[in-house]
């Protein structure tokens, strides 16, 4: 019997149930978004556009490490997804528990490796001498939330996988409030400005990490968390590593091809370089809404191919297509529409609103087409496949956004031929990722156990 707060995602009308599964995670999302955009927002009116520039240089850096620790986590979402859809609760156990000591090594070594390497990797982006000391004091502080952020986003894949995505909400809107008040008060009554909103974010992320492991203990369902089953089961922890590892490499070799593009930005003077940081908050905004409709994606195909109702599977991905792109279109059209109350939030500086209206007037046309490229992906990650899909990003968003910059930007030199190349190095993805998951999908009709409904 489901508990009130789950879903069998292996009957009924999927574009209810996808809808109802992705709302409450899109909150979930934009409430994570909301702890660094607090951060940018709180330090742009009250510090000023130096630590407005400081904070929003650590922004791709930030992006990489919570992206990476997210794809390793959907690894744990796939799996834990396709053993409840085939109904092995010892196979739930099993990976939810090696899951757990795998997402919480990842955050520790994560944030070892932040702390250590913050000034060498903001050296390498060109950060500009006036904000280097205080993008280096953020995103170290910073670094000592990612176990939190690892854990929180293993409990949250968990939960998700069973079909529960309102209960992450709660924790994180809880954490969201508290993130909000602690970013005012270090900065208006401390004065600790860049070091008091990093602080802020991390109190907040080990809020939410306590919320999600105290309800997975409490838990009486296989995927409750007990201390005496803490193992590493090998077939699990490689089984997760190969669907988590490919998908968080991807993030990875995302913000590496992003960090030529803010080396790029780093080109034009400090106005450009603020105006960037203040439009990007749009980028994870939109981003994670629609990142949330890739997890039911991802859930939906993982669940059905378990429980073997094949026929479900291609509808999940079209209905998760659809919702996708509509979502980019609408929200990328919203944000341009309403910039300037949008760029209030994060800057006071006209100059610096003018810079912004650049990236926001390409960008906001061309978040619909990423749903092409990354719902596919997710689907081909719900039927265990990541290593293809990882490869064929490589070359389409990684290394095609670097023979962009050096041919495309080089020889046109303006703000507008950089960022169109996430428009092109989207669609140019999005063709050979379709042609494979038809491909893996096919294999799938004939593998045992074939059904359509």
């Amino acid at each position: 019997m489901k508990h009130q707060y789950e879903m069998d995602m292996c009957t009924g009308p999927l574009g209810k149930k996808i809808l109802t599964f992705s709302i409450p995670l899109m909150f979930t999302n934009i409430l994570q978004v909301l702890f660094n955009m607090s951060d940018i927002a709180v330090v742009g009116k009250f510090s000023g556009p130096i630590a407005l520039g400081a904070v929003g240089s650590t922004s791709i850096l930030v992006s990489m490490f919570t992206g990476s620790l997210i794809g390793l986590a959907s690894g744990v979402n796939a799996l834990t997804a396709r053993y409840i859809g085939s109904k092995s609760a010892r196979g739930v156990r099993g990976t939810v528990h090696t899951a757990f000591l795998v997402c919480l090594a990842a955050g520790l070594l994560f944030s070892l490796f932040g702390i250590a390497f913050a000034r060498q990797i903001l050296e390498l982006l060109n950060t500009k001498d006036e904000l280097i000391e205080g993008a280096v004091l953020y995103l170290r502080i910073y670094m000592l939330g990612a176990p939190a952020l690892a854990i929180f986003n293993f409990g949250s894949s968990v939960l998700s996988a069973a079909g529960d995505t309102r209960r992450p909400l709660r924790y994180l809107l809880i954490a969201g409030v508290l993130n909000v008040i602690l970013n005012l008060f270090f900065v208006i009554v401390c004065h600790l400005d860049v070091a008091g909103v990093a602080l802020a974010s991390i109190l907040s992320q080990y809020l939410s990490a306590v919320l999600v492991l105290s309800l997975l203990f409490r838990s009486r369902e296989a995927y409750g968390l007990r201390l005496r089953r803490l193992t590493l089961e090998p077939d699990k922890m490689r089984r997760i590593l190969e669907i988590g590892v490919p998908a968080a490499l991807q993030f990875i070799l995302f913000s590496i091809a992003n960090l030529f593009v803010q080396a790029s930005v780093n080109s034009f003077d400090h106005v450009m370089v603020e105006g960037n940081s203040a439009a990007a908050n749009a980028d994870p905004l939109i981003y994670d809404m629609m990142t949330a409709i890739y997890t039911a994606c991802a859930s939906f195909i993982a669940q059905n191919l378990g429980g073997g109702k094949r026929g479900r599977i291609l509808r999940s991905y079209f209905i998760c297509l659809a919702y996708s792109f509509g979502a980019g279109m609408v929200l990328g059209v919203g944000i341009y529409l309403f910039r300037y109350p949008f760029l209030s939030l994060f800057t006071n500086d006209a100059a610096v609103v003018e810079a912004a209206i650049h990236r926001i007037s390409v960008m906001a046309f061309s978040y619909g087409i990423s749903a092409f490229m990354d719902c596919t992906i997710a689907a081909a990650r719900g039927l265990g496949k990541t290593i293809v899909p990882t490869i064929i990003v490589i070359l389409g968003s990684v290394v095609f956004r670097i023979i962009w910059i050096f041919t495309i930007f080089a020889h046109f030199r303006t703000i507008e031929s950089l960022y169109l190349l996430y428009a092109f190095s989207w669609g140019i993805t999005a063709l050979p990722e379709i042609l494979y998951f038809i491909h893996i999908y096919r294999r799938t009709l004939t593998g045992p156990g074939r059904q359509t409904a």
